[in-house]
């Protein structure tokens, strides 16, 4: 496995693959089993595999969760070899944002208006589609593959790549989540004992969700007023818990299949988001498996 750190000797080092299937996995580092899944998955579909590690100045509306934000790169680079990577891309702010850069991707409408876009500002998901850009454009991969956790990104990202012609598969792969149904994020290792123990009612809180809708509740409202009592069960007052439209992230009279409930809550001084597509997803743990 090969490590670069400038955008001409990443596509130098791919060169000689172009003509294969080359799957390319996005990062901010911090690796844990969700991104291994990721990297797994894209080993069995794609010849080469790449793993970007860059944390993203400018999708961070606070600087206190950049600074806190963290870095593992020994490790990372360690866990991306055993799962099978050959490439990692390892970029500076400097590299990716070089002096007099002036030039940003945004996507407008409800899918970045809404949900994280409404709580962090229209700047979070220009800096996303900025660097995804830069990164599709910098990869050039068959296929690229995100975790359904960050399900607005998935659209948002499934959008700039429609509306700018760029030639890749946007490949969403199941939230993984520990044995008690958190989903997995880099995040979690700055919860304490106590804290991760309280967050556990996240999936809980989804989970009620999912019941209700089974036995036939169909009002967002509803549905989302079962979320919130269950976060207040546990002392958390979210952000926002919004049922939206899968696909188009617009509001919803009647909450039907596909529909997405999000949301955001604090723990402690960590904030983290979850979301389920009500009648689909059954918030069961996902390991490594890539069946």
């Amino acid at each position: 496995m090969r490590i670069v750190r400038t955008i001409a000797d990443l596509r130098a080092a791919l060169s000689p693959h172009r003509g294969e299937t080359i799957g390319f996995v996005p990062t901010m580092g911090a690796l844990h089993e969700g991104h291994l899944s990721l990297l797994r998955t894209a080993r069995s579909e794609n010849a080469t595999v790449v793993l970007s590690i860059f944390v993203n100045p400018t999708q961070f509306g606070e600087a206190a969760d950049l600074a806190a934000y963290p870095r593992t790169e020994e490790a990372d680079v360690a866990l991306a070899a055993e799962a099978g990577t050959d490439l990692v891309f390892a970029p500076s702010p400097a590299e990716m944002y070089p002096a007099g850069f002036a030039t940003s991707v945004s996507v407008a409408g409800a899918i970045t208006g809404t949900l994280e876009g409404a709580v962090r500002g229209r700047s979070h998901f220009d800096g996303v589609a900025t660097v995804v850009a830069k990164l599709l454009l910098a990869v050039q991969p068959d296929r690229a593959y995100f975790g359904a956790k960050d399900a607005q990104q998935v659209v948002v990202v499934r959008r700039m790549v429609s509306d700018l012609g760029i030639p890749v598969e946007i490949v969403a792969r199941p939230t993984s989540r520990d044995d008690d149904g958190l989903a997995r994020s880099s995040r979690n290792t700055r919860l304490s004992a106590e804290e991760r123990d309280v967050a556990a009612v996240i999936p809980r809180a989804l989970r009620a969700a999912q019941d209700a809708f089974a036995s036939g509740i169909r009002d967002p409202h509803r549905l989302t007023t079962v979320v919130r009592d269950e976060l207040a069960g546990a002392g958390l007052e979210p952000e926002y818990v919004e049922a939206v439209d899968a696909d188009s992230l617009e509001p919803i009279a009647t909450a039907e299949t596909p529909a997405l409930l999000a949301l955001a809550v604090r723990v402690g001084e960590v904030r983290l988001i979850d979301n389920v597509v009500l009648g689909v997803d059954d918030l069961v743990p996902v390991t490594g498996s890539v069946s």
